[in-house]
């Protein structure tokens, strides 16, 4: 019914760049927040951005700020994550998420809880 399909993942060399994009289809996908997770195994599924729908207000994670971008079509149901300068620490499988009825938040925007939908992953990794 709703469905949250990832692309983009691929291998790259230390300081390369690659844009994830995540497609939003199926009833309701106009959604109010959208955001990128990550996970690496023993690890806790960590935030890495976020878009909200309204006013276009991103959040990022400390460990990315000035490196990853994230941005979302005008018909809102395409988000996207530039990132560049990788590093190694950066690989990870990383997952695309949605969040219906309320916006990000300066808190819940990095928190799984918080959202209702999420994608199948897609895997990316950075050589040293």
């Amino acid at each position: 019914q709703v469905q949250l399909v990832e692309s983009g993942g691929g291998s790259v060399q230390a300081g390369g760049s690659l844009r994830l994009s995540c497609a939003a289809s199926g009833y309701a996908s106009n959604f109010n927040c959208m955001g990128w997770f990550r996970e690496v195994p023993g690890k806790e599924r960590e935030g890495v951005a976020a878009i909200s729908a309204n006013n276009l207000t991103t959040y990022a994670a400390d460990s990315v700020k000035g490196r990853f971008t994230i941005y979302r079509d005008n018909a809102g149901n395409t988000v996207y994550l530039q990132m560049n300068s990788l590093k190694p620490e950066d690989a990870a499988t990383y997952y695309c998420a949605a969040r219906q009825l309320r916006s990000c938040g300066a808190t819940a925007w990095s928190s799984t809880s918080a959202y209702n939908y999420w994608g199948q992953g897609t895997q990316v990794t950075v050589s040293s």
